[in-house]
């Protein structure tokens, strides 16, 4: 088997299963298989906790280095006035600023499911009045009382 690591001299040396096992006993080291199907199979002589503790080490700082999204909700009514629909934009466009994602919707109660196509009309007003700062992820879609349409920051430059 070839063995590599820091502990071998010359970075790799091909011996025996019971050398690499005696040599790896010595030192106080374990042999870890790295190429199984190689010819002749491959392993590594390390302090197996250390490495997993570097292993974990790793998937953990990446985890923290992800771009974590948050999602915030604005909701209208079908017949939302000029004053509110404004005070929504404004909170939207902090929204956006901060970098998350803003999921609209119009909230349809009882009969007023017959004014659907004022909330679209509402929905699209509200992202192009956002398109400086917004890109539509998700046109307007009615799913049962409620119409949505989500939107998120453009990248900046």
């Amino acid at each position: 088997m070839r063995v590599v690591g820091d502990e071998v001299e010359g970075g790799s040396v091909v011996m025996s299963t019971r050398e690499a096992l005696r040599l790896a006993d010595e030192r106080e080291l374990d042999l870890v298989e790295i190429s199984p199907n190689a010819d002749p199979p491959v392993v590594r002589m390390v302090d197996y906790q250390k490495f997993l503790y570097q292993q974990k080490k790793k998937a953990k700082e990446i985890k923290a280095n992800a771009v974590k999204v948050t999602i915030k909700e604005i909701r209208f009514g079908p017949q939302t006035d000029d004053h509110d629909y404004n005070f929504k934009l404004k909170h939207a466009q902090n929204f956006l600023a901060e970098g998350s994602k803003v999921k609209a919707y119009v909230f349809f109660r009882g009969r007023s499911i017959v004014f659907k196509e004022q909330g679209e009309i509402l929905l699209l007003r509200f992202a192009t009045d956002l398109e400086e700062l917004a890109k539509v992820e998700m046109m307007p879609k009615l799913e049962g009382k409620r119409m949505t349409m989500m939107l998120a920051p453009k990248a900046k430059k």
